[in-house]
C-alpha cells in the first residue's frame, strides 16, 4: 500500500468541516472544560499546586513516543537520585526537557501570544542534551522525512511529512491560523495540532512538542487560565486511533473525524483532571492542617507550594528552597513524616540528607 502524502491545500479546512457532526460535540465538550477551568480556578499558586500534573503530561506524551519512565521516576531524578536502570535516567532526562520546554513556552505566552519563536524555542529545549544533539534543536528541518516501521523508505512509509521546502511556508500558514478568527476554539485548536503533525517541521520531537502546544493554545484563547491539560492521557493508551485520526487528515481529507477524535478526548480529560485536582486539592488541605498550627502563615504558604512542586525533595533543601527559618522547616517536616504525609525515599546517612517525598501525590497522578 503506498504511503499517504501531507496535503498543502487542504489547510486551512474552511469549507472541508461538516459542523452538523461537530456541534453536538463541540457543547459538551466545552461545557466540560469550562467546568474544568473553574475548578482550576480555585486552585492557590497553581503553577506550584498542580506541578505534578504536568509531570503527568510530560510522562504520558513521551510514552507515546517510546520513551518510557514514571512520574516518580522523573522526580527522583530530578531530586538527584539515580536510578538503577541506566536506560531509566536517560527517559527521564527526555521528560525533563520537556517540562523544561513546556515552562519556558509558558513564560513567554504572557508577553507576546504564540508564535514559531516560541515553537522554536520550546523545541530546542525539548531536544537538549545527548539524544538530540544531532537534531538540529530548534531549527526547522531542510532535509526529507517519513514515518513508518523500522526499515521502512520513503516507498514504503505509512506517512509522508511536508516536503523540507515546504516546511517554512507551511509553518508560516499555521502560525497565521494560531491567530486567525475561528467559529469554535476547540475545532481550531484541533485544526491546529493535525497540520502541525502533517507538516512535522523537526526532525525528531514534533509528537510531544504538538501536544505540548494543545494547552498552551486553550491557555491563549482563554479556554483555561492555567495551561495544565493533560490531554496525552487519554490518546497514550489508545495512541492507533490517535494516529489513523491524524492519517486520516491527509488521506481522507477527514478533518472533521480528526476534530470529532480530539474533542472527545479533550471532554473525557477535562473530567478526569477535575477529579485528579479535586484529589489534589484535599492533599493541601490535609497537609496545611498539619502545619499551619503554631507557624506563621507565609510559611505555611511556602511550604506547601514547596511541598507540590516537587514532591520528592532533599530534606536539606526544603527550608532554602521556600525561605523558611531552619528551625520551622525541620520542625514541619518532622511533622508531616509523623502524621504519614511524607515518608523517607533514602534516609540520611553521614552527611548525606534523607530524601523525602509525597507519596499519595504521586499516587494521586501515578502513570
Amino acid at each position: 500500500m503506498p504511503p499517504v502524502h501531507y496535503q498543502p491545500d487542504s489547510f486551512p479546512p474552511e469549507d472541508r468541516l461538516d459542523w452538523r457532526r461537530l456541534i453536538p460535540l463541540i457543547g459538551p465538550t466545552a461545557a466540560a472544560v469550562a467546568r474544568y477551568d473553574s475548578l482550576l480556578r480555585t486552585v492557590p499558586n497553581a503553577h506550584a499546586t498542580l506541578a505534578a500534573l504536568r509531570v503527568q503530561e510530560a510522562v504520558s506524551s513521551s510514552r507515546i513516543e517510546n520513551i518510557f519512565t514514571t512520574v516518580t521516576e522523573v522526580l527522583e531524578t530530578d531530586a538527584g537520585l539515580e536510578p538503577a536502570n541506566p536506560y531509566s535516567q536517560e527517559d527521564a532526562d527526555e521528560v525533563l526537557n520537556y517540562l523544561a520546554a513546556e515552562r519556558r513556552a509558558a513564560e513567554m505566552l504572557p508577553e507576546k501570544p504564540l508564535s514559531l519563536r516560541v515553537v522554536r524555542e520550546a523545541h530546542g529545549r525539548l531536544l537538549a542534551g545527548e539524544r538530540g544533539r544531532d537534531k538540529s534543536p530548534g531549527d526547522f528541518r531542510h532535509t526529507p522525512v517519513w514515518i513508518g516501521g523500522p526499515g521502512s523508505t520513503s516507498e514504503t512509509a505509512t506517512f509522508v511529512p511536508a516536503p523540507a521546502g515546504k516546511v517554512p511556508g507551511g509553518m508560516s500558514a499555521w502560525e497565521r491560523y494560531v491567530h486567525a478568527d475561528s467559529p469554535d476554539r476547540l475545532v481550531q485548536v484541533a485544526v491546529q495540532h493535525a497540520e502541525f503533525e502533517a507538516v512535522h517541521p523537526f526532525l525528531d520531537g514534533n509528537g510531544r512538542l504538538g501536544r505540548m502546544l494543545i494547552p498552551l493554545l486553550m491557555r491563549q484563547y482563554g479556554l483555561i487560565g492555567t495551561p495544565v491539560f493533560c490531554i496525552s492521557r487519554q490518546i497514550a493508551p489508545r495512541r492507533v486511533f490517535y494516529y489513523d485520526a491524524l492519517l486520516g487528515v491527509s488521506r481522507d481529507d477527514d478533518w472533521t473525524g480528526w476534530c470529532l477524535y480530539l474533542l472527545d478526548a479533550i471532554r473525557a480529560q477535562a473530567r478526569e483532571s477535575a477529579a485528579t485536582i479535586r484529589t489534589i486539592l484535599e492533599l493541601r488541605a490535609e497537609a496545611e492542617s498539619h502545619v499551619a498550627r503554631r507557624t506563621r502563615a507565609r510559611y505555611v504558604e511556602a511550604a506547601l507550594d514547596r511541598l507540590f512542586a516537587q514532591p520528592v525533595f532533599r530534606a536539606s533543601e526544603f527550608a532554602a528552597a521556600g525561605r523558611i527559618p531552619s528551625r520551622t522547616a525541620r520542625r514541619m517536616l518532622s511533622r508531616l513524616r509523623d502524621k504519614g504525609v511524607l515518608e523517607e525515599a533514602v534516609p540520611a546517612k553521614g552527611r548525606r540528607p534523607a530524601v523525602l517525598r509525597f507519596p499519595r501525590l504521586l499516587e494521586a497522578v501515578a502513570g
